[in-house]
């Protein structure tokens, strides 16, 4: 079944505009909500590695001197709750909490997952969709990696800090919490500049906030484009002049709070279902890679300049339930066109997403900060979707 609306325009956006400035933000892996997005994948990836077919829907709460892990799995008895807490104590680690009231040491945790719905098993083992929902995905001329600037530049500043901090000059002086901000000036539909950049990011007690300005200074420099550095009036450092108390000391976390931040940015829609702590039965998150991996062959394809797809499935039907193409204004052929080459180029079922992208592999921990679109495909299948090899599957399918 196909849905398309009246003149090919989604229902759920306005006008495209020519002139007009965007903003996106990020933040890094110490932000307490990536903390528990990167401690529930380390655990799918464990279960999958151990078995395929594993079944896993977990979620972890943290805040001060505290992990929660909860939620349901199926799989291999060698997964036991002392082995998920290993895991997260690693995860803590790497990150690099290792602070008073935060430590990858001294965490207590608490350990409640059980056995997965029976009701949900069936559906899901007739190869049908393990719930029902919308995914949408999303890809565009703006960058290399064909995702929205602003998110993408907000995304690479906070892993360039991250680097820095664990590897190189700015070890022990910044933390791991941190949240980037970018706003772009757009003319004629195209990004230009900087207009803003704003970064909160954690640091020692000794320094001051003109020394954090400095310091990660020449990092947001490198990041951005030549010449679209913001004027200094409009380059934002720890706003409220302090920020030492960070991560779970100064905020609670949990698994699945940052989806924009995990997708586009708000540059395109998102479906609502989070995808961190899921095992890819669950369409809230391999549909939304098969949207984003669709979207993007279509775009290297040239066949639109900007492309969004939405996905929508049933739980237990082992097809979707709907196919929208939007090229906003942009499309080189008709979208009823590329919605009937899609689904003739790639099997949407369920199953087949998990198949063509082979998504039963242990590769979520990695996708669970700095976003999972936008990324480069690796050797072991990690980010296989954002692979642009259905692009001569596509021409010849449309000519």
């Amino acid at each position: 079944m196909t849905v398309q609306t009246q003149n090919n325009v989604a229902p759920m956006a306005q006008a495209d505009l020519d002139d007009f400035t965007f903003t996106s933000e990020s933040v890094s892996e110490g932000h307490p909500d990536k903390i528990c997005d990167q401690i529930s994948d380390a655990i799918v990836d464990a279960f999958l590695k151990e078995d395929p077919q594993s079944r896993v829907a977990i979620e972890t709460a943290v805040t001060t001197d505290y992990v929660g892990i909860f939620g349901e799995t199926r799989g291999p008895d060698s997964i036991t709750p002392a082995v998920m807490e290993e895991l997260a104590r690693e995860a803590i680690k790497e990150i690099g909490y290792d602070q008073k009231g935060f430590s990858w040491k001294t965490a207590k945790f608490d350990i409640r997952a059980h056995s997965q719905s029976a009701d949900i098993a069936q559906g899901v083992d007739a190869e049908g969709a393990g719930d029902q929902g919308i995914m949408f995905g999303y890809a565009c001329r703006e960058t290399e990696s064909l995702m929205p600037a602003a998110i993408q530049y907000s995304h690479d500043i906070l892993r360039a800090l991250a680097d820095a901090r664990k590897n190189g000059d700015l070890k022990g002086k910044l933390e791991p919490d941190a949240k980037s901000q970018v706003s772009l000036e757009y003319r004629d539909g195209l990004p230009v500049r900087a207009s803003s950049v704003v970064l909160s990011t954690q640091h020692a007690e000794s320094l001051s906030q003109d020394d954090v300005r400095e310091l990660v200074r020449p990092y947001i420099e490198k990041t951005l484009p030549e010449g679209w550095f913001p004027t200094e009036d409009e380059f934002y450092v720890n706003p409220t002049g302090r920020f030492v108390i960070g991560g779970p000391v100064g905020d609670a976390g949990l698994t699945g709070r940052k989806i924009i931040v995990d997708t586009y940015g708000g540059s395109a829609p998102h479906g609502g279902g989070a995808f961190s702590g899921k095992d890819p039965t669950k369409v809230d998150r391999s549909a939304a890679y098969a949207a984003r991996y669709v979207a993007k062959n279509i775009v290297a394809a040239g066949y639109a300049d900007r492309c969004t797809i939405q996905l929508s499935y049933a739980i237990g039907v082992a097809k979707p339930i709907s196919v929208y193409v939007n090229g906003h204004d942009t499309a080189k052929v008709p979208e009823p066109v590329l919605v009937d080459a899609v689904q003739k180029v790639m099997d949407l079922s369920p199953v087949g997403i998990r198949e063509h992208l082979q998504l039963n592999k242990p590769i979520y921990a990695r996708t669970a900060a700095y976003g999972h679109f936008g990324r480069a495909p690796e050797a072991d299948g990690g980010f296989s979707w954002e692979k642009t090899d259905l692009v001569d599957a596509l021409q010849k399918e449309i000519g």
